[in-house]
């Protein structure tokens, strides 16, 4: 604490430390980077002036500037300033501190959010400092409200080329640690010693694993060496924060390669550890890498995707086993189905913490699933109507892909939604296809006399 206090009014520890800046930062002008004002969300830009305009700085930071350096459009548009959460209050009228760990401003443009963070302290990084920051046992951060300077700030980030910031007023790229130049050879660098800050937070492996994939970016060896060592930390993070990595990664449009990414870490254990029974079988690893790559390509095109549609194609190949197994023990269909349902989701709720808010999609696709096999009288009418039905036919057409289902049969209600009434009708199979209608059984002549005769 006392070298940190040292450090903070002198501005140098002395000698050079493990994964910080030994000077300022590299600025580079417009013509270095190509990121231009127009470029900035307009509300992230309104905030960087009223900011500015305030006396402060502030900064486009992280993932916005690094996908703009690789010419893809940023999801979010994130800011950093020297202005604590407090002053950042003061300054908009719309807007709202939040969080406990990470105490955060969202400030509001019409529906518009834009998170403003203060720079923060980085601790120690591997170094000889002492790092005053509460942590677990395991080394863990467990709270992380203090504040430092940019070069602080910069260094407490997880990666290289996440630590870039962008001031849209000059258009320059202030960059600490040459992620400018890690970006443009398509590398992955932990900022600091890797071992410390994955014990720091272990969902930093999981971070590194996501953004490998969707930037095709390769891993540093050295970012990679200490994760085969440290997997086993996950199993300490709370499961809600696990939950929304996996989240992030199956809906980054580049979710067939993060799986893959994931296991090839080793790291599935930790976010996704039914991997290990669905890829090992042929079925289900050809029907989750269709559930994937279905859902990467919905995603390429702005077309809309859903969590619960892709956790119900990672559980299906689990539900489909346990419903052979029941009805294998003597109950009907349907029943098997659902309490196959019931007992995959129950088992996995503590690996995936799946909030129970999806149950409800989740199962209404897979309980739709039997129905698409009836195609005589007015069922297959009455399924259109169904409000889950393209849920479920798109999940159908994921079975047909992988050869769970015939190919015939999701052909079938391709055609079938497209055709009008009178094709439809002549669409419709003979009723022998449908279940038979269980006969009631008659009571002999006698045995209903007697019935029918009163007791003395």
């Amino acid at each position: 604490m006392i070298r940190r206090f040292i450090q903070r009014v002198l501005g140098t520890s002395g000698k050079p430390e493990t994964g910080r800046p030994a000077r300022g930062p590299l600025i580079l002008a417009r013509g270095k980077h190509g990121i231009r004002r127009d470029d900035i969300d307009a509300c992230a830009l309104r905030t960087c002036e009223t900011l500015a305009d305030a006396g402060f700085k502030a900064f486009v930071v992280g993932g916005a500037v690094r996908d703009l350096l690789l010419e893809q459009k940023p999801k979010d548009f994130d800011i950093a300033t020297d202005a604590t959460p407090e002053e950042v209050r003061r300054l908009f009228r719309r807007s709202r501190i939040i969080g406990r760990r990470f105490r955060i401003v969202h400030v509001m443009c019409g529906r518009d959010t834009v998170e403003v963070t203060t720079f923060r302290a980085a601790g120690s990084l591997g170094g000889d400092e002492e790092d005053e920051r509460p942590t677990d046992e395991s080394g863990r951060i467990l709270e992380d409200n203090v504040f430092g300077s940019q070069a602080e700030d910069a260094a407490r980030r997880d990666f290289t080329v996440n630590a870039l910031y962008y001031d849209p007023l000059r258009e320059e790229v202030h960059d600490y640690f040459n992620g400018v130049a890690d970006c443009r050879r398509k590398t992955l660098r932990m900022i600091g010693d890797p071992a410390t800050r994955y014990r720091e937070d272990p969902v930093r492996m999981l971070r590194a694993a996501r953004l490998a994939a969707k930037l095709d970016f390769r891993i540093d060896s050295a970012t990679r060496k200490p994760v085969a060592e440290l997997a086993g930390l996950l199993d300490n993070v709370p499961r809600a924060r696990i939950f929304d990595e996996a989240v992030k990664l199956l809906m980054s449009g580049h979710a067939l390669r993060g799986v893959h990414q994931l296991r090839a870490e080793g790291l599935h254990h930790g976010m996704l550890p039914l991997l290990d029974t669905i890829l090992d079988d042929d079925q289900g690893r050809r029907f989750i890498e269709a559930g994937l790559k279905n859902t990467d390509e919905r995603i390429h095109q702005d077309k809309p995707a859903s969590p619960g549609f892709l956790f119900a194609c990672l559980l299906w190949p689990q539900v489909r086993r346990r419903w052979d197994a029941i009805q294998a023990g003597g109950e009907r269909p349907i029943p098997a189905l659902f309490l196959a349902m019931d007992e995959v989701l129950e088992a996995q709720r503590e690996l995936l913490a799946i909030p129970r808010r999806f149950d409800g999609m989740i199962k209404e696709i897979w309980a739709l699933q039997p129905r698409f096999e009836q195609r005589a009288g007015s069922r297959p009418f009455r399924l259109l109507e169904h409000p889950r039905f393209r849920a479920g036919y798109d999940f159908l057409l994921i079975r047909a892909e992988s050869g769970e289902v015939p190919q015939e049969l999701g052909d079938w209600w391709t055609a079938f939604q497209d055709a009008d009434d009178a094709t439809r009708k002549s669409m419709l199979v003979a009723d022998t296809e449908a279940k038979p209608k269980r006969k009631r059984r008659r009571k002999p002549k006698a045995a209903a006399a007697a019935a029918e005769t009163p007791s003395p």
